[in-house]
């Protein structure tokens, strides 16, 4: 009998004893893991640490130990390709998705100021960066408890200053959940922001251009070519005029050399009007613009190698300004 109860207190110890070791393994599996891509981080480079840093919100976990644990030599081409996935339309030079991205940290960084980090890394600038300008924002500011309301569409994302010292968190869930990314969440946001941007009055949706340039070098001693620029209705804001649905777009181009010397440039403001119910009917509808342009004067220069043509646009409306640069060269 004290045989019997010994191997069943053996068997109960054992039973608890495995399965404890089996957890403290895969802990410090974890921790060895974890330990693994932290030392291969602090051993970046200082270029290569600045540009993971920025891309935390988008690289996937998969994606970030596969750069740590490239050798130095080939993180360029990575950094190339990681860009490349992210492309909307990889038949234009630039890649919409990255400028659009950076100029989102750097507008978030003179947005939100004075939280002892740069603004990109706060609450509101990761929303922002992710999600980029509110259709509407709301401000509540009493003696305490002050608060902001975002709305993507009729979604919201709030964020709270409990003290009003500038410091605003996100409450609408969990801070964790954003980098390990809660689908649902993020799917609801993405959705209504999407529906924001159909929006023609009242709000202001995100203002984004496409274009394209074809240039061709004629007899060695000019350029022709022809700008293509698109803005669909659904990225700008307009106003009720005269029964019509109207802004003005500001648009200026400029060519330089290899050299950045300014060889051409040009500036011209385009009215835009239409009516509500051509662009209920016409869902998708977008402005155009085709710009002829000839190039004489220091044509030699542009032959010297990779040239580049910028393009701004203001929707004067709602004050918003996109820019974007393409490169292009004669051989």
């Amino acid at each position: 009998m004290m045989h019997l109860l010994l191997s069943n207190r053996y068997i109960r110890e054992r039973g608890l004893v495995i399965p404890g070791l089996m957890m403290l393994f895969c802990l410090l599996l974890i921790l060895s893991i974890s330990c693994h891509y932290y030392s291969l981080e602090q051993k970046l480079d200082p270029e290569n640490s600045e540009w993971l840093d920025k891309v935390r919100y988008i690289i996937t976990s998969k994606e970030r130990k596969m750069f740590l644990e490239l050798p130095a030599a080939e993180k360029e081409e990575f950094k190339q390709e990681f860009w490349a996935r992210r492309d909307p339309d990889p038949q234009t030079e630039e890649n919409e998705f990255k400028m659009e991205y950076y100029n989102r940290i750097e507008r978030a960084n003179e947005l939100f100021i004075g939280e002892g980090r740069p603004g990109w890394l706060t609450d509101r600038g990761r929303i922002y960066v992710l999600f980029g300008p509110p259709m509407d924002r709301i401000t509540n500011n009493p003696s305490y408890n002050c608060s902001e309301t975002w709305y993507y569409g009729n979604f919201p994302v709030v964020f709270v200053d409990s003290s009003c010292s500038g410091h605003y968190r996100l409450v609408t869930y969990n801070l964790t959940q954003l980098r390990t990314t809660n689908l649902m969440y993020m799917h609801q946001l993405s959705k209504a922001q999407s529906q924001a941007q159909q929006t023609i009055q009242g709000q202001e949706g995100f203002f984004n251009f496409n274009w394209k340039v074809k240039a061709g070098l004629v007899g060695g001693e000019r350029v022709e070519g022809i700008i293509f620029i698109e803005v669909p209705f659904s990225h700008l804001w307009l106003k009720e005029k005269d029964g019509e649905m109207a802004t003005v777009l500001e648009l200026y181009l400029e060519v330089r050399d290899t050299d950045k010397k300014k060889i051409w440039e040009y500036e011209e403001s385009y009215e835009v009007k239409t009516t509500e119910e051509e662009l209920q009917e016409s869902k998708g509808i977008k402005y155009k613009i085709e710009l002829p342009f000839v190039i004489e004067k220091n044509v030699e220069l542009l032959c010297k190698g990779r040239n580049k043509i910028f393009a701004t646009l203001k929707n004067t409306t709602g004050n918003k300004t996109v820019r974007k640069v393409l490169g292009f060269e004669f051989k």
